[in-house]
């Protein structure tokens, strides 16, 4: 297993822990700082015997997550990311998240229905919440059917800052302002 880091973001740290697979590097786990701890701190805790290093593809994904995180209209894909990790329910839930457009946002019910578990929002949020992925798979996208935004691995505050940067808009109260949410019937 190797990590990268890529400091200098608008949210502290981010590390990128990856391994290759069949001579592709393919990314495991993508870990956020948040308030009162730094993802340095996490991919100690969490893969120990992790070495420091990169590749020139690890390099260009850290690039682009980097200008994501600055508020820059990135695209992502999902080649390099190592979703065999995960079971099929997860997985079914992170494509449909990952099918989000920016500047668009669904509730955790809409997500569950669409990846054929209606009723199981709260499985989703556990989907969410364990994300292995959180950028490259947008998680914050997905808010709680009150147009509440919920939680995120990277704080809340984070989660608005970057739907904010895609062009979400908020009222006064905090909540999300659509028109229309994604995955809700026409």
């Amino acid at each position: 297993m190797n990590k990268k880091f890529i400091s200098k973001t608008p949210f502290g740290s981010v590390c990128i822990v990856w391994s290759v697979s069949e001579d592709v590097p393919k990314i495991f786990h993508i870990l956020l700082s948040r308030p009162g701890w730094s993802a340095e701190e996490d991919a100690l805790r969490m893969f120990p015997g992790a070495v420091k290093s990169s590749c020139a593809k690890i390099d260009d994904i850290a690039d682009s997550i980097r200008a994501y995180l600055y508020g820059k209209d990135v695209s992502f894909s999902l080649r390099e990311v190592d979703l065999s990790q995960c079971t099929r329910f997860q997985q079914s839930v992170l494509r449909a998240q990952y099918a989000i457009p920016r500047g668009q946002v669904s509730t955790y019910g809409l997500v569950a229905a669409h990846a054929g578990a209606p009723g199981g929002a709260r499985a989703v949020g556990n989907v969410m919440a364990t994300n292995p992925f959180p950028i490259i798979i947008p998680c914050h996208r997905t808010i709680r059917s009150g147009m509440q935004l919920g939680g995120f691995g990277g704080g809340v505050n984070m989660k608005r800052a970057m739907l904010e940067n895609e062009g979400v808009m908020f009222d006064h109260a905090g909540r999300v302002v659509c028109k229309r949410l994604y995955y809700a019937p026409s």
